[in-house]
C-alpha cells in the first residue's frame, strides 16, 4: 500500500499537521475518536462523515487526508464491501477499522481488502492512538488477537472479488441486499433499468456467481455482522 514518505521531520511524527476523516454513524463515538485524535494530535484537522456517502464527500474535499477512521456498520456500507469501494476510489489513502466486532477473521479480512489497520471499538484510548501511529509510519496494525489467524482461502477469495466492484456496482449491491428490485433500484439512485441490470450482470460476473439471491447471500458475508452483535439491529433479514 504506498505512503507518505517519512522522516524525523515529516509531520506524520510531529503531533500535528495531520488530516483525519472520522466516519461513524454515532456522534458520540465520532466525538470520542476525535477528543482522542485531538489529545495526541493538536493541531490535527478533523472532518466527520455519518454513512459511506458522506465518507466519500470528505476524502474528496480532503485532498491532504492522511488517514481514515472508518466504522463498518453505517448507511451505506454493507459492511466489508464499503471498505471494497473505497479502496478502489483512494487505492493510496490509508484506511483503518474501528468496528465493534471481536472476530478475528473478520479482522483479517479487512486487511485483505487493503485496510491498514483494525482496531477494536473497545480498545483503551491509548491503544487506538498506539495504532493510529503505527499506520501513520507505514506500518498495518492488527490485533494480537487476529495475528496468529490466517483467512480461510474462500473469504480471502470473496475479498478479492468484492474489491473489483465499482463504487456505482457496490451502491446497487447494497441496494440489492435491501431486497429491491431494479425498478427501485433505478428510482434510488436515478439511473435507467437497462442500466441496473446492466451493473447487476457485472455483480454476478465479478462476484463468481449466477444469480442476484447468491449475490445477496455473498454481500450478507461481507456484513460480518452476526458475530459483532447476538442481537439484530436494523430491519436486515
Amino acid at each position: 500500500m504506498p505512503m507518505r514518505a517519512q522522516g524525523p521531520d515529516s509531520p506524520m511524527t510531529a503531533t500535528g499537521g495531520v488530516s483525519f476523516v472520522v466516519a461513524d454513524d454515532h456522534p458520540m463515538v465520532r466525538d470520542a475518536l476525535a477528543s482522542a485524535l485531538k489529545g495526541a494530535f493538536p493541531e490535527a484537522k478533523i472532518a466527520f462523515a455519518g454513512s459511506l456517502s458522506e465518507t466519500q464527500a470528505a476524502i474528496e474535499s480532503g485532498p491532504e487526508t492522511d488517514l481514515v477512521i472508518l466504522d463498518l456498520d453505517m448507511p451505506g456500507m454493507l459492511g466489508l464491501a464499503g471498505l471494497a469501494a473505497l479502496r478502489a476510489q483512494h487505492p493510496a489513502l490509508p484506511i483503518a477499522i474501528v468496528s465493534a466486532t471481536t472476530n478475528s477473521a473478520a479482522m483479517r479480512q479487512a486487511i485483505e481488502m487493503g485496510a491498514a489497520g483494525f482496531i477494536p471499538k473497545l480498545a483503551a484510548a491509548e491503544r487506538f492512538l498506539d495504532a493510529v501511529r503505527a499506520i501513520l509510519s507505514g506500518a498495518v496494525a492488527l490485533p494480537d488477537e487476529a495475528k496468529d489467524h490466517s483467512l480461510a482461502s474462500k473469504d480471502r477469495d470473496l475479498a478479492q472479488r468484492a474489491a473489483l466492484l465499482t463504487p456505482q456496482q457496490h451502491r446497487v449491491l447494497s441496494l440489492l441486499a435491501e431486497g429491491m428490485p431494479n425498478k427501485l433500484i433505478a428510482y434510488e439512485m436515478q439511473i435507467s433499468e437497462p442500466t441496473v441490470k446492466a451493473h447487476v450482470t457485472e455483480i454476478l460476473r465479478k462476484l463468481g456467481v449466477t444469480s442476484r439471491t447468491q449475490a445477496v447471500i455473498l454481500a450478507q458475508r461481507l456484513s460480518l455482522d452476526p458475530v459483532a452483535k447476538p442481537v439484530p439491529v436494523g430491519s436486515e433479514d
